[in-house]
């Protein structure tokens, strides 16, 4: 934990650091116990998009803010969704196949999939609302 002591007036940036660090690691430890939405790779990708229902795939990094700030709510919606699409994540970093081939430049970037095509794409903190619309008009 960050302490009162350990803060300097020279640089502030720098607490805001560690704090975030923190931050990331522990929710990097709850996403990896409790997590609803599938872990997508190289190897699976093909196979989840394929399967006949509807795929959001959230592409992510460990140490990406608003990537942390969006891993809530895309639990929320591979909870409410479950058994109707399939919700999954995709770590830039150990997935760069994927990476590269959707062309992916800014995280988080959430893509949704309908017969293997990808049919939405949203780049940045994304509202849970916003995400169940664009997954509702595809389920439909």
């Amino acid at each position: 934990m960050v302490t009162f002591a350990e803060c300097t007036i020279d640089k502030p940036k720098s607490i805001h650091f560690v704090y975030v660090t923190k931050k990331i690691k522990t929710q990097k430890k709850v996403m990896k116990t409790s997590s609803k939405a599938l872990e997508v790779t190289d190897k699976n990708f093909e196979e989840l998009v394929k399967s006949g229902k509807p795929v959001l795939i959230d592409f992510w990094a460990e140490w990406c803010g608003p990537c942390v700030q969006l891993s809530p709510i895309i639990e929320a919606v591979a909870e409410k969704y479950d058994g109707k699409a399939i919700i999954g994540k995709v770590n830039v970093d150990d997935n760069q196949q994927l990476s590269m081939k959707f062309g992916i430049r800014s995280i988080p970037t959430v893509m949704i999939f309908k017969d293997g095509e990808m049919v939405e794409r949203m780049v940045g903190l994304v509202s849970q609302k916003n995400l169940e619309t664009k997954l509702d008009g595809q389920i439909a």
